[in-house]
């Protein structure tokens, strides 16, 4: 009996790059995710490219700002400066200071990372500002994206106070006269205001732990929250599928686009380094905090123009404009004029977080929305939109109001007057305006689905008549004006049960109603051409 082995010969070796690429795929499963993903379709437009700039930005500051502390000293120790910048020399400061005037002279490439810092975060919470503005009137805070808004409003939230904190971290006269207003509004908080206080600034203001803690809060905590609501950010927009204007091919249940890889890939990798470049031509070119000019901060003294980064002038403003009413009772004094800004300041801000529930509520609305909306299509909502904008800028302009009557030759008192009277009677002017235009805008659209696009071409008739010639749209376009709802009000239902009993509805409801009307009503959309009315027109009876 015999047996007869088979010998093989030994497989070559895989590359060590497939070998490692074979072991993580076995344990993580990274193969089947990123084909799932990777091909993900996203569409093509510019406005979309907003939300970019921000991510860009976030993590032009991260990187930036890792190289700022490493240099950085978050102490209020006081020092005598010795440094190379002379001006200053012999003059007593806090080790902050001293240390940010180091990175800003001696530090190689240090006073170009702090520019670049600064410009970013203004970039960021510019460009979150602009983006969360386009998916307001679009209308893509929709079922299901309602969360993803308030993660993006957030994001915009937290990104101020952790900028005005970095603003405050240099101890230069200039952010400390920003955290001495920013005590005062604090100490305005009834009962707990001054426990607070100490807590922030371990003490009486400033206090020696100002800086440590908000550097702490700047660099650790905010950041690291922000990190965590943009990565669950992005997941929601892979899980939810990209919005798209309305156009031919696109509807509800797909996505038109290219895919994530290589296309899109490619080209955000591109853009990236653009936002960097653009940012970094920025910090070169225009100088931003100079704080060797302003000086060391002292509590005795009050630098001119103090206004904090412009994103925080709308908190400022409100202070500034509200009248200085206190209250007096039982020996303790309610600061209004401070108090009352401070409530309003998140309120203001808060509204626009809640607007996608508030919306949904009046309306009624509970459907799945991928196909974005024009803002014409949507009066009442991109007047309210408007509307809040004016109040920001109206209030932004009580925030420099010293700067406006120094720079134009202005009373200070007209210009507050101003800011009172326009903080309520501007927005309601910008509210009507915006929404006459809007409707303005949807008679010109139903004017081009009817009659064409004018060509500026005239033509004399044999009986002596002239007419201008009109091109009729091309069926892409007249898709993309068309492809959009009218929805009707609320119907409250029958004014009689069927019993005949009357019935009556809670004040909410009618409160609901009211609103709805006030969206959808007569007088805030302009019918759409009927089919019927579009072929008896292109038929030859009306159209040029």
């Amino acid at each position: 009996m015999s047996t007869t082995t088979e010998t093989t010969k030994p497989r070559g070796k895989a590359p060590a790059g497939e070998r490692v690429a074979d072991w993580a795929d076995g344990r993580l499963g990274l193969y089947g995710l990123a084909k799932s993903n990777m091909r993900k379709i996203f569409p093509d437009h510019w406005s979309f490219m907003l939300g970019e700039v921000c991510l860009y930005s976030f993590i032009i500051v991260i990187l930036t700002g890792v190289y700022l502390t490493l240099f950085f000293h978050p102490s209020m120790n006081e020092i005598i400066y010795n440094g190379s910048y002379p001006p200053l020399q012999g003059i007593r400061m806090s080790d902050a200071y001293a240390s940010t005037l180091h990175i800003s002279f001696d530090v190689r490439g240090g006073l170009l990372m702090r520019q670049v810092h600064h410009w970013a975060a203004l970039v960021f919470i510019a460009g979150m500002f602009v983006h969360m503005f386009r998916v307001f009137f679009t209308g893509a805070f929709r079922k299901p994206r309602e969360l993803n808004y308030v993660f993006g409003f957030l994001l915009l939230f937290l990104g101020f106070f952790d900028g005005f904190l970095g603003y405050s971290l240099p101890d230069d006269l200039l952010s400390g006269t920003g955290a001495r207003f920013m005590e005062g509004a604090v100490l305005s908080v009834p009962v707990v205001g001054t426990y607070i206080s100490f807590f922030l600034f371990g003490g009486e203001f400033p206090g020696q732990d100002l800086v440590p803690r908000f550097f702490t809060i700047h660099v650790l905590l905010i950041p690291g929250i922000m990190a965590g609501l943009l990565v669950a950010h992005l997941i929601l927009v892979f899980y939810h599928k990209h919005t798209q204007f309305p156009g031919a091919g696109k509807t509800n249940n797909n996505v038109v686009g290219m895919p994530l890889l290589p296309v899109y890939m490619a080209k955000a990798g591109g853009f990236f380094f653009l936002v960097f470049g653009v940012i970094t031509a920025l910090s070169a070119v225009a100088s931003i905090n100079p704080v060797w000019a302003y000086g060391p901060y002292r509590p005795d003294q009050v630098s001119t123009d103090a206004q904090p980064d412009w994103y925080m002038g709308f908190a400022e403003g409100l202070i500034r404009a509200m009248p200085g009413w206190e209250i007096n009772a039982w020996g303790h004094t309610l600061v209004l004029g401070v108090f009352i800004p401070l409530l309003l300041f998140p309120a203001v801000l808060f509204f626009m977080g809640a607007y996608p529930f508030i919306e949904s509520w009046v309306t009624g609305d509970k459907r799945e929305h991928h196909l974005l909306d024009r803002p014409r299509n949507r009066p009442v909502r991109t007047a309210i939109g408007t509307a809040w904008i004016s109040i920001y800028l109206v209030l932004l302009v009580a925030g420099g109001n010293d700067v406006w009557a120094t720079r134009f030759h202005l009373s200070i008192n007209a210009i507050t007057w101003f800011v009172r009277v326009g903080t309520f009677v501007i927005p309601v002017l910008v509210f009507i305006a915006t929404k006459r235009i809007c409707l303005g805008l949807q008679r010109r659209d139903r004017e081009k689905i009817l009659h064409g696009r004018e060509t500026g071409i005239i033509k004399r008739l044999p009986h002596g008549e002239f007419i201008e010639i009109h091109e009729p749209l091309p069926k892409e376009a007249l898709h993309a004006i068309t492809d959009y709802e009218q929805p009707k009000p609320l119907d409250p239902g029958p004014e009689v049960d069927e019993n005949g009993v009357e019935r009556k509805l809670g004040r909410l409801t009618k409160l609901r109603v009211r609103l709805s009307k006030a969206y959808y009503g007569e007088d805030t959309q302009i019918p759409k051409p009927t089919v019927e009315e579009y072929k008896e027109v292109t038929s030859g009876h009306g159209h040029h």
